[in-house]
C-alpha cells in the first residue's frame, strides 16, 4: 500500500471516528422515535452526517487537485503537464463521485426530515424536495456544481483554466453552510456568514494539503517551490479560520460558560483543539519543507508530519459535521412575526443616543470592516519592509472609510435601517456614496500590487501578476467601463426600489446583507473611475470624468424626487408586519428617506469635485515639472529649434521680397 493511500485512509478513518463520537456523546445521533410514531431509520439517520462529511472530503479533494497546478506552474498560461496533467484529470472521477454523494444525500435527507422510510421514497416526492425546500435546493446546487466540474475538466489543459474551476470548487463547498443547526442563530446572516468564511478557508487549506501530498516524491525543487506557495496561501487560511471561527462561535453561545455546560461547546473546544494541533504541526511540516529542502530520500520524515496535517482537518472536518446536527445553545429566541423578519428584537423609538451608540452585529459590516482593517495594515507593514512608503493621507481615508462602513452596517443607523424606510436610505446614500470616495482615495489596489510578492521563477506569475492580470481581465474591463460602472451606479436605485426586488430582499435575512454589499461594490466601482488610480483600463480624461458626474447625478435627484411624490408606500407590506410603535406613518417616512437621498447626494457631489480638481492639477503639475525636467536635460533644444523655425520663416520672406 502506497503512503498517499495509507494517509488518505487515516484521515478519513479519523474524521469518520470524530463524527461519530461526537454524535453520540453530544446528542446529535438519531434515536428512536416513540412508539405510533414514523421512523426513517437507521440507514437515514446515520447516512446524513456520514455522506455530508464524504461530500467536504470529495470537496477538498477537488480543490486539491486543481490546486495542483497553480502551486507548480511559472504562470497562468502554462500547459499542463506530468503530475499536474494527471491531478486535473482526477478531477473528472472525484466530481463525479461528489455528484452521486450529493444526489444521495438529498434521498436521504428527504426520508430523515419526513420520517420516510427509504423503501417508501417516491422519485417525485423527492423532485419536489429538491426544489421547494432550502436543504435540498442547496444539495442540488452542489450536484448540478460537481456536474460542470467533471465535465469542464476534460478541456482543461491550462493553468487559467484549472484556476477557473478552483474557484467553482471552492464555491460549491459553500452552499451548505445556508441550512442546519449551523446556521442558526438569532443573527442569522451574522452566522451564515461568518461560517462561509470559516468553510472557505478551510477547503482551501485542506486542499492544499492533499496537493501537497502530490509532491511528497517530487525532486526537491518542484516539492520546495509548492510548499512556498502553500505557506503563504495557508497562512491566510489560517487568519480567516480562527477569526471566523470565534465569531461562528460567539453568535451561537448565549455566554463562555456554554462552551463548559453545553454539549455544543464541548464540540466547539474539541475543534478548537484539533485546529491549535494543526497550526503547530503545519509550522513544523512548513519549515522542512521550505528550510531544510529535503531530499527524496528524507520524505519518510516528512510525510507523517503532511499525513498527521491531514489527519487532524479531517477530525476537525467531523466535528464541524456533526455540529452542524447539533442544536447551539442559541437557537431561534423568537416570540413575534417582526423579531423573525429582523433577527432580534424591535428597537427602542430613535433618538440621538440611540443613533450614535447602538450596534447590531452584521455579517457584511464585520467581514468589510475586520478584513480591511487586517488586508490593510498587512500591505503598509509590506511595503515598508521593503524599504518603500504609504502615504499618510491615503491611510486615513480609508479608515474613515471603514469608519462609515462601520457605522451604516454595524452602529445605530444599521439598527433602524431594517425598521425605517428613512434610516434605511440613508444607509444607502452613505454606503455608496460617501464610504467608497474614501476607500477608493485610499488606494488599497495600488497597495496591493506594491505589497503582494512578484514571481518565484523567473518570468513566473507571482500574486502580483495574477491580480495584475485580473485587473486587464476582459470581466474587469467590462465592469470598469465608465459606462458600465455609472448605469450599475444608477441603475441599481430604480432596479431595486421601483419594483418589488427591494421588499423581497427585506424579508430575507440574507437579502439586507446583500443589498449593503451591493451598494458598496457599486459606489466603490463608479467613484474608482472617477478619483481612483488603480490600473484599470478605461481612465477617461479628467474633463470626461467631470461630464460623467455631472451626467449621473440627476438621475439621483429624479429618483429622490419620485420617492418624496409616490403615491404608493415602497415595501408596504413588509413595514406593516414589523407594527413598529415609532414613525407609523409609513408614507411620511418615505417622504423623510426621499428627501434624505436627495440632501446626501450633494455631499458626495462637492467631495469628488473637490477630489478630482485637485488629482487634475496636481496631474498638470506634474507634466509641467516633467516638461521643464526634459527641456533642461535637452539644454532648451525645443526652444532653440522654435527660434530656428522664425528665423527661417524671416529669411524665406526676405528672399521672397
Amino acid at each position: 500500500m502506497s503512503p498517499r493511500v495509507r494517509m488518505a485512509l487515516l484521515a478519513v478513518g479519523g474524521g469518520l471516528l470524530a463524527l461519530v463520537a461526537f454524535l453520540l456523546l453530544g446528542g446529535g445521533a438519531p434515536e428512536a422515535p416513540p412508539a405510533g410514531l414514523p421512523d426513517p431509520g437507521a440507514l437515514s439517520g446515520w447516512g446524513v452526517p456520514v455522506l455530508g462529511y464524504v461530500s467536504i472530503g470529495l470537496g477538498v479533494a477537488v480543490v486539491g487537485a486543481l490546486l495542483v497546478p497553480v502551486l507548480t506552474a511559472a504562470g497562468p498560461r502554462s500547459e499542463l503537464s506530468g503530475r499536474a496533467f494527471r491531478a486535473v484529470a482526477s478531477v473528472r472521477w472525484l466530481a463525479a463521485a461528489w455528484l452521486v454523494v450529493c444526489l444521495t444525500e438529498i434521498v436521504l435527507t428527504y426520508s430523515d426530515l419526513f420520517a420516510v422510510p427509504l423503501r417508501n421514497v417516491r422519485p417525485g416526492t423527492v423532485w419536489d424536495f429538491a426544489l421547494q425546500s432550502d436543504q435540498g435546493r442547496v444539495l442540488l446546487v452542489q450536484a448540478a456544481a460537481a456536474l460542470v466540474l467533471a465535465v469542464a475538466c476534460r478541456w482543461v489543459l491550462a493553468v487559467r483554466e484549472s484556476a477557473f474551476l478552483l474557484v467553482l470548487a471552492v464555491l460549491a463547498n459553500l452552499p451548505g453552510v445556508l441550512t442546519g443547526h449551523s446556521a442558526s442563530s438569532g443573527s442569522h446572516d451574522t452566522a451564515v456568514i461568518a461560517l462561509a468564511l470559516h468553510v472557505g478557508p478551510v477547503t482551501v487549506w485542506a486542499g492544499g494539503l492533499v496537493a501537497l501530498a502530490w509532491f511528497l516524491r517530487e525532486p526537491s525543487e518542484a516539492r520546495s517551490r509548492a510548499a512556498r506557495r502553500f505557506s503563504g496561501l495557508a497562512a491566510c487560511c489560517l487568519g480567516l479560520t480562527l477569526a471566523s471561527g470565534v465569531v461562528s462561535a460567539l453568535v451561537r453561545l448565549d455566554s463562555p460558560v456554554d462552551l463548559f455546560t453545553t454539549a455544543y461547546g464541548a464540540g466547539v473546544l474539541a475543534k478548537t483543539a484539533a485546529l491549535a494541533l494543526l497550526c503547530v504541526v503545519a509550522l513544523r511540516a512548513r519549515r522542512t519543507l521550505v528550510e531544510r529542502e529535503p531530499s527524496a530520500s528524507g520524505v519518510r520524515d516528512l510525510a507523517p508530519l503532511v499525513g498527521l496535517e491531514l489527519v487532524l482537518m479531517s477530525v476537525a472536518a467531523g466535528l464541524g459535521v456533526a455540529l452542524g446536527r447539533t442544536p447551539p445553545p442559541v437557537g431561534e429566541p423568537f416570540r413575534t412575526g417582526a423579531e423573525s423578519l429582523l433577527g432580534g428584537p424591535l428597537p427602542d423609538p430613535p433618538s440621538v443616543g440611540n443613533l450614535l451608540l447602538s450596534f447590531t452585529p452584521s455579517g457584511i459590516g464585520l467581514a468589510v470592516v475586520l478584513l480591511g482593517t487586517a488586508g490593510y495594515i498587512a500591505g503598509i507593514v509590506a511595503v515598508r519592509r521593503r524599504g518603500g512608503r504609504w502615504h499618510a493621507g491615503r491611510t486615513v481615508s480609508w479608515f474613515v472609510g471603514l469608519l462609515l462602513v462601520a457605522y451604516t452596517t454595524l452602529g445605530g443607523l444599521a439598527v433602524y435601517s431594517e425598521v425605517m424606510f428613512s434610516a434605511h436610505m440613508a444607509a444607502h446614500m452613505v454606503l455608496s456614496m460617501v464610504a467608497p470616495i474614501f476607500l477608493v482615495v485610499g488606494a488599497p489596489v495600488t497597495l496591493a500590487l506594491r505589497a503582494l510578492p512578484g514571481a518565484d521563477v523567473p518570468g513566473g506569475h507571482g500574486p502580483r501578476q495574477w491580480l495584475s492580470s485580473v485587473l486587464r481581465s476582459r470581466p474587469a474591463r467590462f465592469l470598469t467601463h465608465p459606462l458600465v460602472a455609472a448605469v450599475i451606479f444608477v441603475g441599481s436605485l430604480y432596479a431595486v426600489y421601483m419594483t418589488g426586488v427591494f421588499e423581497a430582499l427585506m424579508q430575507n435575512h440574507l437579502g439586507h446583507a446583500f443589498m449593503e454589499l451591493h451598494f458598496l461594490i457599486a459606489g466603490y466601482l463608479y467613484f474608482e473611475v472617477l478619483v481612483g488610480d488603480a490600473p484599470v483600463p478605461h481612465r477617461p480624461s479628467y474633463l470626461a470624468r467631470l461630464g460623467l458626474m455631472l451626467l449621473v447625478t440627476p438621475f439621483h435627484a429624479f429618483f429622490a424626487i419620485a420617492l418624496m411624490s409616490a403615491d404608493t408606500v415602497v415595501a408596504g407590506d413588509y413595514y406593516a408586519m414589523l407594527d413598529r410603535g415609532f414613525a407609523t406613518d409609513l408614507a411620511h417616512d418615505q417622504y423623510v428617506g426621499g428627501s434624505l437621498t436627495w440632501a446626501l447626494g450633494e455631499i458626495p457631489l462637492l467631495i469628488v469635485m473637490v477630489v478630482l480638481l485637485f488629482q487634475w492639477f496636481r496631474s498638470d503639475t506634474r507634466d509641467a515639472d516633467r516638461h521643464d525636467r526634459q527641456s533642461s536635460r535637452d539644454a532648451d533644444a525645443d526652444l532653440e529649434a522654435y527660434n530656428r523655425m522664425l528665423a527661417g520663416l524671416a529669411e524665406h520672406d526676405r528672399t521672397s521680397r
